[in-house]
């Protein structure tokens, strides 16, 4: 056999046994995983819907995987940077996403550049909660209900406070504005936080946001509420009418939050990885502290949020080009 040939048929033979190696190895890593600390990143700064999820959970999913678990935030570009380093992570199931899954859908969308592909790069583990968005307004607006909402749009001037633009709350503002005739100026923040603090100060006059982190603010009186983007009415706010019931019908919004990691972790972390992220955000403590704040439990297989993913980033591509949103 010429020489030329032997050196690359034995460059060909160690080639696969590295190869083989490494499968070998990563199947036996993913059979062991959990063997460190997991990491949560969460895209968006402390405070927020995510935020408050990720926290209440890691002590229980701690215990669940008998493993420390931190939550990092890494906030920017509208919760896309954090979602960005999870998708160029090692495929490992040592850091994954928590992040309003909905708004993740909405990227693709709106930039016109976006350094990864959520479809492509991340796969959904499970949805951990969902929370409607509420329309509340700043206590000296002289509105109680939606339809006065958009009369006085109509004769005065009112700031929208956003939580990013081409957020889930810009998107739900912007279709509630067509949907109802209102108007008002969008004023984008860098996170719910602070949307929400510049509202209560009155820099702001409307805003809409997800319950869990705007819920407190209603209760104490400096934020008033005039409905529930839901299709029923909350527990929590009996009172107080759906959107839907004040001339948009069908309407509904709000944030899903949910856990991804990077395409190409192995099926059998993903599956521990689902199991025990359920049974934290079951448990009965946390189950009923969410629910106190607005939050509903609810959790899908790693296919059913993939398949959910792919709906609501067609749903949310026809409003953002209704709307002609685009950012670089």
């Amino acid at each position: 056999m010429p020489l030329y040939r032997r050196t690359a048929l034995l460059a060909g033979i160690a080639a696969l046994a590295t190869a083989t190696s490494a499968t070998s190895a990563f199947a036996q890593n993913a059979a062991e995983w959990p063997t460190k600390t997991l990491r949560i990143v969460v895209p968006y700064p402390p405070g927020g819907s995510s935020d408050i999820i990720a926290r209440s959970i890691s002590q229980a999913l701690s215990e669940s995987l008998k493993q420390s678990v931190i939550v990092e935030n890494k906030a920017g570009a509208n919760g896309n940077l954090g979602a960005d380093f999870v998708a160029k992570a090692d495929p490992d199931g040592y850091t994954v996403l928590l992040c309003d899954v909905g708004a993740l859908a909405i990227s693709p969308s709106v930039y016109t550049k976006l350094a990864f592909d959520p479809s492509k790069d991340l796969r959904g583990v499970t949805m951990l909660a969902y929370s409607p968005h509420l329309l509340v307004v700043h206590p000296s607006v002289p509105v109680n209900n939606l339809k006065e909402l958009v009369a006085y749009s109509k004769k005065n001037d009112l700031n929208f406070a956003v939580t990013a633009t081409g957020s889930a709350p810009h998107l739900a503002g912007v279709a509630l504005e067509r949907a109802s005739g209102a108007r008002w100026q969008y004023i984008p923040y860098k996170g719910g936080v602070t949307a929400i603090q510049d509202t209560v100060a009155g820099q702001t006059q409307v805003l809409m946001n997800g319950m869990l982190a705007t819920l407190p603010q209603v209760q104490n009186g400096k934020l008033k509420v005039l409905g529930v983007s839901k299709s029923t009415r909350m527990p929590l706010l009996g009172d107080v009418p759906t959107i839907a019931e004040q001339g948009v019908p069908g309407y509904e919004s709000g944030t899903w939050q949910g856990v991804l990691v990077p395409r190409g972790t192995p099926e059998a972390v993903v599956q521990k990885l689902n199991k025990a992220l359920i049974t934290a955000i079951r448990s009965p403590e946390i189950r009923s502290r969410l629910a106190g704040q607005g939050a509903e439990v609810v959790t899908m297989t790693p296919a059913e949020q993939d398949q959910f993913f792919v709906k609501e980033r067609a749903r949310w591509a026809s409003v953002v080009t209704a709307a002609k949103i685009k950012l670089d």
